[in-house]
């Protein structure tokens, strides 16, 4: 079901710093200029989405320098193959990701363990949604690329790629030090579907691969300095990423 972007879907959060929903889920978009980073690129059925939202911005598909993916699941590599392909985008992930964008396997929440919740409010509702949205599709990266080198990443804002495996083994968020800017992906988030809370926290334990892990990586991220959180799923966070962690570690535990 192809996500139609509206205009509040796209928030200007810092000069050049935009953030976007789509189905569920969420992309950034880094602009320098001309060109852009693309962060994550939404389920299958946000193609169009993600075109428009460059659009939206003064950007067109050409002007993506590199394609980052925070972690490898469907919802968060839907178009990165199609702007590989069309435009020659190269898709940038942490080593440890690589062979799970190109399907060498998929380390994702199973049919089964979501009927297994299914009870559970809002779990159903998600689960049928995610399907329409592309979330049991193949959509494989056929050549992803490690990152070229450790540290700031040369491309537009110089992301820094904060390794915080769990949710999966290769999972990375990335700093935006000019701007004070932590893009978290899924291994802190504000608010999901299948979630009765809101705000920081880890995602319910079924979509992570090691959960102790993902609790583990609450430390990286809270060690980043930058005081807006922009995670993978739900709204825009104001407050430190040390706050931020601390919170869902708190929730996590109770």
């Amino acid at each position: 079901m192809p996500k139609v972007l509206r205009e509040d879907d796209i928030v200007c959060v810092e000069s050049g710093v935009y953030t976007v929903s789509g189905s569920n889920t969420n992309w950034v978009i880094v602009r320098e200029g001309d060109s852009c980073t693309l962060i994550d690129t939404g389920y299958p059925g946000d193609r169009d989405a993600v075109l428009a939202s460059l659009e939206a911005v003064g950007l067109s598909p050409r002007s993506v320098a590199a394609v980052l993916i925070t972690h490898a699941h469907n919802d968060h590599i839907g178009a990165a193959e199609h702007l590989r392909t069309a435009y020659g985008v190269p898709v940038l992930m942490h080593a440890d990701e690589v062979p799970h964008a190109r399907r060498d396997f998929l380390d994702q929440v199973s049919v089964g363990q979501v009927l297994a919740q299914a009870w559970r409010p809002g779990v159903l509702p998600w689960a049928v949604h995610a399907v329409r949205a592309g979330g049991t599709a193949h959509v494989p990266v056929t050549e992803p690329r490690p990152f070229p080198a450790p540290g700031a990443l040369d491309l537009p804002g110089g992301p820094v790629p904060v390794h915080t495996p769990g949710h999966t083994k290769g999972h990375c968020a990335y700093h935006l030090p000019r701007n004070g800017i932590l893009v978290s992906g899924d291994a802190l988030v504000t608010a999901h579907p299948t979630s009765r809370i809101s705000g920081p926290q880890l995602l319910p334990d079924m979509f992570h691969t090691d959960r102790g892990r993902a609790l583990g990586s609450l430390d990286a991220l809270g060690g980043v300095d930058a005081g807006i959180l922009l995670p993978g799923h739900g709204p825009v966070h104001l407050g430190s990423a040390e706050e931020a962690a601390s919170t869902a570690r708190e929730r996590a535990a109770g």
